[in-house]
């Protein structure tokens, strides 16, 4: 065989591997280093890849070299049969959002319930549609899977709102008694309930109470109905009331400070519980006049920010819109929002948002 034969015939071959089979703790190592954005991309390379980036141990090696990320888990209702999915908001690798569908979680989003992440996890409390009445699960968002918690200790119709203060879930709903509302209390290190904790005589009507939020180690319930908000101290075991901080739906809270998009006047209002006042988020005038006109918003917290939902309509087709928004104090009251993205999430479905949920994973 001439010289030139074998140059034509090693220039069309194979080439040989450059590097044998890596270890499986090297994959591991160098897939804990890479963002989550990229792992839906990942998983299609080989089932081998999609196992692992649904492991245990490549979380527990993320955790392990500081490479954890927040993740907003969303909650959204269909507009036309009620329904509740379960979305994730993923960056892509060209830099725009969506939101992702989680398909084996849609039967564990409970019509009427209470949402808790804590950590890598997000606790369900509510009537699911998989398991049964006064149950309880968890869903592990490192592999997006459920588990079934101990049987609620306080037999309730329906849970109206749940959420955490070190370490300890509170849930409160309405017992068989339509005018009782009973609270009970998930001990996340534990993984057992302790024992119910008395509610004011006030509190009644479950549909009544509709919101909740966490400040300064205190609860904020809403009530709608009779105008006024409940607090409560789990160290003093205190429940007092705030006609102050009524009006405020679908709301967040960032360093102890509540934050709601107002559609009536278009403006994102804060409220301080140290100063008992409201104020006026500055700097979010072309946004906000953007979400003009909207049907409904929805303000969540997201690594120290803010995520706005609010729904837009181009023609016939319906989207979601996001806004992630970052905060700054200036001159002591003063506090400056600046949009560092917005992006249509969404597109297609008449959805709204029903909660959003910040993961560490």
């Amino acid at each position: 065989m001439s010289s030139e034969t074998r140059s034509k015939e090693e220039q069309y071959s194979e080439p040989p591997s450059l590097s044998p089979s890596l270890p499986e703790d090297i994959i591991v190592d160098i897939l804990a280093r890479v963002g989550r954005c990229y792992y839906p991309k990942l998983s299609l390379v080989s089932k081998h890849f999609r196992s692992l980036v649904t492991s245990h141990e490549l979380y527990a090696r993320r955790s392990l070299l500081g490479c954890t990320e927040h993740s907003l888990y969303v909650v959204l209702c269909n507009r036309e049969n009620g329904d509740h999915h379960c979305y994730v908001l993923f960056r892509k690798a060209n830099g725009n959002h969506s939101l992702v569908l989680i398909p084996s979680l849609s039967n564990y989003m409970p019509l009427e319930g209470g949402f808790v992440a804590v950590g890598s996890r997000i606790y369900v409390f509510g009537r699911l549609k998989s398991v049964p009445q006064n149950a309880a699960i968890s869903i592990d968002c490192r592999s997006q899977t459920v588990h079934l918690l101990p049987s609620m200790n306080a037999t309730m119709m329906s849970v109206s709102v749940a959420d955490i203060i070190d370490g300890k879930i509170y849930v409160t709903g309405c017992c068989n008694n339509p005018d009782k509302m009973v609270m009970t209390v998930f001990n996340t290190e534990t993984q057992m309930w302790e024992p119910k904790k008395t509610t004011p005589e006030t509190m009644s009507g479950g549909m009544c109470l509709d919101e909740c939020v966490v400040m300064a180690g205190k609860m904020y319930i809403r009530n709608h109905i009779k105008r006024f908000v409940y607090v409560y101290g789990p160290k003093e075991s205190k429940w007092e009331t705030n006609k102050e901080m009524l009006h405020w739906e679908d709301a967040c809270v960032v360093d102890d400070v509540l934050y709601f998009y107002d559609s009536g006047w278009e403006l994102l209002r804060a409220y301080d519980p140290k100063e008992s006042s409201w104020e006026v988020v500055d700097g979010l005038e072309e946004l906000l006049a953007e979400a003009r006109y909207s049907v409904w918003s929805y303000t969540g917290s997201y690594d120290g920010k803010l995520a706005l939902f609010f729904p837009k309509t181009t023609g016939r087709t319906k989207a979601i819109r996001c806004a992630e928004i970052s905060l700054e104090r200036r001159q002591g009251k003063e506090i400056w929002g600046k949009v560092e993205w917005c992006d249509d999430v969404l597109v297609g479905d008449d959805f709204y948002v029903e909660k959003t949920l910040d993961v560490i994973v």
